[in-house]
């Protein structure tokens, strides 16, 4: 994760101001919230509002994968991507049972305990491929975003010491 970061802030960051590059970086796949709160560190933005820009950019693709992401697998599958659309669903799959054990609870402890796999895009493909309630898949979402927020907000600007 640090590796993106850097390339990240080098490529792409410097035209960006901090809170945008923190925002971006939350919504970006496997590095999502995790990832734009050590970038909020390190561009040393105030606490409430590097945490501010990462859970906003962490919850905005949610929806869009709740509800297109299927449809969105299936074109794929039809527009000679299907093994890139394979993979995403391999992935769904993979974590299904990890979730399915504990449901609500087991989604929101998916997307919020910070290792690497895991998280709210994880979680979404993952309750919108299985056919979960939607209305309760994205309150366990966000219950986890604000779970991650809180481990990650801890470990980044070292709250405790």
């Amino acid at each position: 994760m640090q590796a993106f970061i850097e390339w990240f802030m080098t490529a792409v960051g410097r035209s960006l101001s901090p809170q945008l590059s923190v925002f971006i970086v939350s919504m970006i796949p496997l590095v999502e919230e995790r990832g734009g709160l050590i970038l909020s560190r390190l561009l040393n933005l105030p606490m409430w509002e590097g945490v501010f820009w990462c859970v906003l950019g962490n919850i905005l693709p949610i929806p869009f994968i709740l509800f297109f992401i299927e449809r969105l697998l299936h074109w794929m599958s039809e527009h000679h991507m299907s093994r890139i659309a394979s993979w995403i669903e391999q992935k769904a799959v993979k974590n299904k049972p990890k979730i399915d054990r504990y449901g609500f609870w087991g989604l929101m402890l998916f997307v919020g305990i910070p290792l690497p796999g895991t998280g709210a895009w994880t979680g979404s493909l993952v309750a919108a491929l299985f056919d979960m309630d939607l209305k309760q898949a994205s309150v366990s979402i966000l219950l986890g975003i604000a779970l991650a927020a809180v481990i990650m907000t801890t470990l980044s600007y070292g709250i405790f010491g």
